[in-house]
């Protein structure tokens, strides 16, 4: 295993006091003398893009500079009777042109509709060290309304746009160290994703909440688990569309083995999530949180299990639809101060949050149609290994039209390697 301690050039040491205090361009210098880095490669970490380093010195700690993404446009989507752009950030070929050609078959028959809940997440409260849980969950339960006051006065200008604290529920919890009571604080979060507000108010009445049952409060913090946030999304893909009655059952037959099987299950949400994390991260939210909030709603029944759902309508056609928590945001964050995610906001022109999370929710759908589609007909295999052959074109120093010609071949011989991509360059180029 290699060592993070290690000798390269004078530096011995990642052990660094104050490392966080020098500027970035200091700390990009410590790093070049640590992994002797060539000027090449700090030319190309500290190009920071749209951002200025002062700005991404302030979003995370310990700056060197930045990681760009690609930035893709998934077209032909018309969701709730309004046509939309969609900004995708990722580094997987064949998703974009996926989406892209899901939203144009989607078109056929009205494309997406879609709806969702309230903005309401969750801050848990952890309280242990009660004598008679029960009877804590009963005195919690019995000050709801002051704990709600209390809550709200942690965010009035939530409170002020209509949103804040709008319930409490409480359950009991047996546990391998004993029962627990566990307070949910209900919080509308209107246009925020929510954490920050969530857990201030959290903090804010677990000392009320200690006073009035005696017991310790531990943990006090947002789940990400956020179904109470759902966003759903609807779409009809026409049986002519997608290529017949034979594509109709074998999408079918693939929906049935991720509905029996947590294996297969696993892929196919990978699938769904291409398209939402992507969406997530070019709007500047938390993928991780979103993630996180999917893969547990998708075993909140106690199995693994698929995201979407798709059966045949009278007509034969294909009736797709997802179900997924969305806790997105477009105030606070870095969907307020990344400047690439401020303008691909902009191109999605939404106007809430919670319009943002239903047309996640539609590319989550369109995606996961995408591949199962793929798999139903040619195999997943095609379309990817032909953007990922042109990466390996590249990757071996292939340019211009040596690219495409190495495409076709590599494809053609279905040998997307790096080292039948040398060989076809060097015959290209009369090498031996």
């Amino acid at each position: 295993m290699r060592s993070f301690c290690r000798r390269v050039g004078p530096i011995v040491t990642s052990n660094v006091p104050g490392f966080y205090k020098m500027t970035p361009e200091e700390r990009l210098d410590f790093v070049k003398e640590f992994a002797d880095l060539d000027q090449e490669d700090v030319k190309i970490l500290s190009n920071t893009g749209a951002m200025k380093m002062d700005e991404v010195d302030r979003m995370i700690e310990n700056v060197i500079g930045t990681m760009p993404l690609p930035l893709g446009i998934a077209t032909n989507f018309l969701i709730n009777g309004k046509d939309y752009m969609i900004p995708m950030a990722l580094e997987e070929p064949s998703v974009v042109a996926a989406a892209s050609n899901a939203g144009k078959m989607a078109r056929e028959k009205g494309g997406f509709n879609t709806s969702s809940t309230p903005p309401l997440m969750i801050g848990q409260i952890q309280l242990t060290n009660v004598e008679d849980a029960q009877e804590a969950k009963r005195i919690i339960e019995e000050n709801k309304e002051e704990i709600l006051r209390i809550a709200n006065e942690m965010d009035p200008i939530l409170l002020k746009v209509g949103g804040g604290a709008k319930d409490v529920q409480v359950r009991v919890l047996e546990t391998i160290r004993g029962p627990m009571v566990v307070a949910h604080l209900i919080v509308d979060c209107r246009d925020a994703m929510g954490a920050n507000a969530v857990n201030t108010m959290a903090e804010g009445v677990a000392p009320f909440i200690e006073r009035l049952t005696k017991g310790r409060v531990y943990l006090r913090i947002i789940s990400n688990l956020a179904d109470l946030r759902i966003a759903k999304a609807e779409a009809v893909f026409g049986k002519g569309e997608i290529g017949g009655e034979e594509v109709v059952d074998g999408i079918l037959e693939a929906y049935a083995f991720a509905a029996a099987d947590p294996y297969r299950a696993a892929t196919h949400n990978k699938g769904v999530m291409n398209g939402i994390s992507a969406v997530v991260i070019a709007t500047g939210n938390d993928f991780r949180a979103v993630e996180s909030g999917a893969h547990s709603y998708a075993s909140i029944t106690g199995r693994y299990g698929p995201l979407t759902k798709y059966e045949k309508n009278e007509d034969g056609d294909l009736v797709g639809r997802i179900e997924i928590p969305m806790a997105v945001g477009l105030v606070g964050g870095a969907t307020a101060v990344h400047p690439t995610a401020r303008r691909n906001v902009k191109i999605l022109g939404v106007k809430t949050a919670s319009e943002l999370g239903e047309i996640i929710a539609a590319v989550g759908l369109a995606q996961n149609f995408a591949a199962l589609r793929a798999l139903a007909t040619e195999g997943i295999q095609r379309g990817h290994m032909s953007l990922h052959a042109r990466n390996i074109a590249v990757t071996v120093g292939a340019e211009g039209e040596e690219v495409e010609k190495i495409v076709e071949r590599l494809v053609a011989e279905k040998k997307v390697r790096m080292d039948r991509a040398e060989e076809i360059l060097k015959e290209l180029r009369g090498e031996s």
